[in-house]
C-alpha cells in the first residue's frame, strides 16, 4: 500500500449530534476532506479537476466505526492507496486518535471520471501521481 495522505482535523461543534459524539455521516465528509488534501497535495486540485473535465467519484464506501471522537479531540486522516489494477482502486483511510487507536476504518472503490463522455475512464498519467500509482 502507499500513503498520499496525512491529515490533522480537530473535531468541533459542527461535527457531533445529540449525543455529543460525531454524527455518523459526518464521518464521510471528513474522509472526503482528507482525499482532496491528499490529491491537492499531489497536483491534482479542483481547478484541475475543471480544466481536465476528469474527476475523482466514490463508487463505494465500507466504515467501519471503533472508538468515539468527541468534542475536541485532535485525530489524523491516513489515506492509503490498497489497488489500482483497472479502471477501479481502492483506497483505505483510518480516523487515528493522540493515543494511537482506530476511531474509524474506511475502505472506498473510487476512479476517475470523464465528464464529458459521463464514464469511468483509465488512470492518467497525473491522476496515477495524484493517487500514489506514480511518483
Amino acid at each position: 500500500m502507499a500513503n498520499i495522505g496525512i491529515y490533522k482535523l480537530l473535531i468541533r461543534e459542527t461535527h457531533l449530534d445529540t449525543y455529543g459524539h460525531v454524527n455518523n455521516a459526518v464521518y464521510l465528509t471528513m474522509f472526503e476532506e482528507a482525499r482532496w488534501e491528499a490529491i491537492t497535495a499531489r497536483g491534482y486540485d479542483f481547478e484541475k479537476v475543471h480544466q481536465s473535465g476528469q474527476g475523482p467519484v466514490i463508487l463505494e464506501a465500507n466504515l467501519k466505526f471503533m472508538k468515539e471522537l468527541r468534542l475536541r479531540e485532535e485525530i489524523t486522516i491516513t489515506t492509503e492507496l490498497v489497488d489500482y489494477p483497472s479502471k477501479i482502486g481502492h483506497l483505505k483511510q483510518q480516523m487515528i486518535k493522540a493515543d494511537g487507536s482506530i476511531a474509524c476504518e474506511a475502505l472506498f472503490t473510487f476512479g476517475l471520471f470523464d465528464m464529458k463522455t459521463r464514464k469511468m475512464i483509465e488512470a492518467t498519467p497525473d491522476w496515477k501521481k495524484a493517487v500514489g500509482l506514480e511518483a
